[in-house]
């Protein structure tokens, strides 16, 4: 021991010796360093303001020799095309040869009226630019230079304006610019690694620099004024402008957000007041300086001295140290032998206990006593059996302990414990002997598992098997009765029923079905129509089944199918089948005979024609009395009380004054029948058409109602009487409906031939109504309409919504019913 304490004093003094000694060394040569670096950095930082000051004032004579060219202020003169052409070629060769980004010309109000990069997506033209200090100096005879962000092209950029004359001893007439790039000067300044290059302008904000993280940050915290004054100039853009982090230690220190060190230097830029170069140099480059030459001499050296040290104190230390590390390593791996086993046996998921052979225990795992809920002096020198009930107590004795001590280990023992708040819980038990150096066992490992929450999953399971079974029963006996209801619907029901798949197969048909097409089930299940049916029936059967599958929604059809006792109708309700996933996968169709109901509207159709038509002829029959008997009966009751007038005037005037009322009277009755017969058949209709006839008739209806009635027809042609007729009637009905009811103070009546269609539509602004509520006697009109359109081969459409108005309208194919004029 003492041995080594010796040696490494020795150690330690010879590094201290060489750790002092080199230290001293060090600090000389960091010392000289840093005074040639700070020289250097100056000298380092004038010749960069030089070539920066330089690069700068580059273009200063050529901005003025642009200035001087005559197409230039010919062109701002008179900015006619011939002169935009000669200037744009000025500007462009000037842009060319002097190689930079942009030459443009500004006119007397600031705005850019011809640039060299006009044809770019950023062209300057037409941008008025009289905001930048280098236009307003300009224009007052200075010639300006600039450093900016271009608000158009948004590029750095240095800007040199020069005023355009246009006459000796004029004020200017513009101003001619020239933009150079400020990333063509950073090429220029050929700026090492280890050095930073800052171009500030008065208030700190960075333009130039090879950091381009920086550039536009400030190197001070800016104060509100100031932010406000840079965004107001736009002459970095729309900012902001935060601090870049550089704390400014002194004069020739500085250092940033990281922690790095930089010696600094500053400078003002000739001919830009408050601009200023920074140079930082960092100052772990400049260490290294120091360190690599000290390490390339004296590491080699302290490298040979601390190897020799190593040597020697390894050699003399190896022996001494052999037999101490050799029993230190064998103390370490009981130890954390011994940690392992404990820590496993602790922090184990599971349940661990050992016994003694009298069966108490000697110790149990963390997550016995977690479970158990125990504390461990509560349960140590107890018998194990005490935690069991009294039936697993029973079979450990008589069983499990008597065969453990026989084999050394036992498997899967089935226990129940008793937790301390008297919970059971169902545990399967394994268990090995730890025997000694005799082969006597002296102790157990047992491992618990709690099976409680499976055995009552597995009960829990089994029950649910059995109501499982239950329910599953039931379901059959459900299926079954359906399926008996179903079939027995299927069997009886007067409808033609059956369901196919996608692809037209049949799947099902019932008895019906069979009994008209003279098939069995068994026969077409899986064909098509056209397997089983005539070509006529089956393809109109395919083509309603594919109506429905591309609409997805059930549909119904008229459909005519031949038998061998004729034609039969049947009204066709086909709709799409769904499968779990709600995608189509079928069609069923029912299929309903409507045969003699079709035969009995026919008849009623019939009828109802006849009636109406007889109603036509009586309403003539009964208009022509009145026109020609009535009517002449009136004529000659005027002349006579005209005659009697002329008599009594002179000798009877009261009497005069009577017959004179009289003749009144008659003139009232006459038109009064007039009227009437015109209603009742108006011969304006059979004797100039229907447009005559609605014309006439509307115009008498606002007379009447005084409802203005607007009357408008389209390329209407001669029609048969019976629509003619039905046209007028419905028009008829309609205007009285809505001079009763609709409370309308405006209808419209349009009356359209279009496509072999004419159409009726006769509208109201009136109040509307609900058609789903009207009464029966104020449908009876409507019904009447109706009947009239279906007599006519047209139909009737009624639309009305309450405080929306009403339309009916009324359409019909006539085609093949034109009258030849």
């Amino acid at each position: 021991m003492k041995l080594r304490i010796i040696l490494m004093v020795l150690s330690l003094l010879a590094f201290l010796s060489a750790t002092a000694g080199g230290y001293l060394y060090y600090s000389s040569l960091k010392e000289s360093a840093f005074k040639e670096a700070e020289r250097q950095a100056v000298a380092r930082l004038e010749m960069i303001k030089t070539n920066l000051s330089s690069l700068l004032s580059e273009h200063r004579k050529s901005v003025r020799t642009l200035a001087g060219m005559k197409e230039v202020s010919r062109y701002l003169l008179n900015p006619d095309p011939v002169n935009i052409i000669d200037a744009n070629d000025i500007l462009d060769h000037f842009k060319d040869s002097l190689d930079i980004e942009v030459c443009y010309l500004i006119d007397s109000k600031g705005n850019t009226t011809a640039s060299s990069n006009r044809n770019d997506a950023d062209s300057f033209v037409g941008h008025n630019f009289s905001f930048r200090p280098y236009f307003t100096e300009a224009i007052q005879n200075k010639p300006a230079t600039y450093l900016a962000l271009g608000t158009t092209s948004k590029k750095r950029g240095a800007y040199y304006s020069y005023p355009v004359y246009g006459r000796e001893g004029d004020k200017p007439a513009g101003v001619t610019v020239i933009k150079v790039s400020i990333q063509m000067i950073e090429k220029e300044l050929s700026l090492s690694p280890d050095e930073i290059l800052l171009v500030t302008d008065p208030h700190g904000i960075i333009f130039i620099s090879n950091r381009n993280d920086w550039i536009y940050n400030s190197i001070t915290n800016l104060s509100a004024d100031e932010i406000d004054f840079v965004a107001a100039s736009r002459q970095f853009g729309e900012g902001p402008w935060h601090w870049n982090g550089l704390t400014i230690v002194n004069d020739k220190f500085a250092k940033d957000s990281h922690g790095n060190g930089y010696l600094m230097n500053r400078t003002e830029i000739e001919d830009y007041p408050g601009w200023r170069v920074v140079h930082l140099r960092s100052l772990a480059a400049i260490s290294k300086v120091v360190s690599d030459p000290l390490l390339r001499i004296t590491g080699p050296i302290v490298l040979a001295l601390t190897v020799l040290i190593g040597i020697s104190v390894f050699f003399l230390y190896g022996k001494a140290t052999e037999e101490i590390s050799l029993r230190r390593s064998v103390e370490n791996a009981l130890r954390e032998s011994e940690e392992r086993y404990r820590s496993l046996y602790n922090n184990t998921p599971a349940m661990l206990h050992s016994v003694d052979p009298d069966g108490r225990l000697v110790s149990v795992s963390e997550h016995w006593l977690d479970v158990m809920g125990y504390e461990r002096h509560e349960v140590i020198g107890k018998m194990i059996t005490d935690f069991f009930s009294e039936e697993s107590r029973k079979f450990a004795r008589e069983v499990v302990i008597p065969e453990f001590f026989k084999k050394g280990y036992y498997k899967d023992a089935q226990y129940r414990f008793v937790k301390k708040n008297g919970e059971e819980m169902d545990m399967i038990l394994s268990a090995i002997g730890d025997r000694d150096s005799g082969g006597k066992i002296i102790r157990s490992l047992a491992v618990s598992i709690d099976v409680t929450e499976r055995n009552r999953a597995e009960e829990a399971l089994k029950i649910a098997k059995e109501e499982l079974s239950r329910y599953s029963k039931d379901l059959e006996l459900q299926v079954k009765k359906r399926t008996r209801e179903i079939t027995g619907i299927l069997e009886n029901i007067p409808a033609v029923v059956y369901t196919k798949d996608l692809k037209g197969c049949y799947i099902l048909v019932n008895s019906r079905y069979e009994e008209l097409f003279k098939v069995k089930i068994e026969e077409i299940r899986g064909k098509t129509d056209y397997e089983i049916l005539p070509e006529e029936t089956a393809d109109l059967f395919r083509n309603s089944d594919i109506i429905v599958l591309e609409r997805k929604l059930g549909c119904q059809f008229t459909e005519n199918i031949k038998h061998e006792e004729g034609i039969h109708t049947y009204i066709s309700v086909k709709f799409p089948l769904f499968d779990e996933a709600g995608s189509i996968n079928g069609i069923c169709a029912i299929l309903t005979d409507i045969t003699a109901l079709k035969k009995a509207q026919d008849q009623l159709r019939r009828l109802s024609g006849s009636i109406i038509e007889s109603q036509e002829k009586e309403r003539f029959a009964i208009a022509r009395e009145l026109h020609d008997e009535l009517g002449q009966v009136l004529t000659a009751l005027r002349m006579d009380s005209v005659w009697m007038y002329e008599r009594l005037k002179e000798s009877d005037k009261k009497a005069a004054l009577r017959a004179l009322s009289m003749c009144d009277l008659v003139d009232k009755n006459i038109q009064d029948v007039r009227n009437m017969a015109i209603r009742l058949r108006p011969g304006v209709l059979d004797d100039l058409g229907l447009v005559d006839a609605l014309e006439w008739y509307t115009s008498d209806f606002e007379r009447r109602t005084g409802i203005t009635c607007i009357f408008e027809h389209y390329n209407v042609p001669a029609l048969s009487e019976t629509i003619a007729t039905a046209s007028y009637r419905i028009t008829q009905e309609s205007l009285t409906n809505m001079a009763r009811h609709a409370g309308a103070n405006r209808v419209d009546v349009i009356l359209r031939f279009e496509s072999g269609i004419l159409t009726l539509v006769v509208s109201d602004n009136g109040k509307g109504f609900n058609i789903s509520e009207l009464g029966e006697s104020e449908g009876l009109g409507v019904a009447g309409m109706r009947e009239r359109a279906v007599l006519a081969g047209g139909v009737v459409e009624v639309q009305s919504f309450p405080e929306k108005g009403t339309k009916v309208s009324f359409t019909v194919q006539i085609d093949d019913q034109i009258r030849s004029l």
